[in-house]
């Protein structure tokens, strides 16, 4: 699986330095379900997507929705394990370990950019 750098551009932050790619129809069920933790630099991009579920889940995520340029719609920051969370007008969902928007002030409107991870 490839793994990609992810920037927020408009706060010049970093959200991830290896977050994963879930494009599949396999890889966006499974998601994060076989860790027992997201470190930090680590994050999950799942498209398409308009909505997550943390049902098994061993640990709390922020979920950023994104639109089809990178442009988040809506975050959801701690979603605790077994609740789910919709965006209608999503086109992607980024996951990251709880706190990290805060922490990044990532909010609604930024504008995030992809990159490969090893550029």
């Amino acid at each position: 699986m490839r793994a990609l750098k992810i920037l927020n551009r408009t706060r010049d932050t970093v959200l991830a330095t290896q977050a994963s790619v879930a494009d599949t129809s396999r890889s966006r069920n499974i998601g994060l379900l076989r860790h027992k933790s997201l470190p930090d630099g680590e994050g999950l991009w799942i498209v398409p997507c308009e909505g997550v579920h943390t049902f098994f889940m061993k640990f709390p995520i922020d979920v950023v929705y994104l639109d089809r340029h990178k442009r988040v719609v809506k975050v959801r920051p701690n979603l605790v394990p077994w609740r789910i969370s919709l965006c209608l007008r999503a086109h992607s969902v980024l996951e990251l370990p709880a706190g990290k928007a805060a922490r990044t002030e990532t909010s609604r409107g930024d504008q995030l950019e992809f990159s490969d991870a090893g550029e």
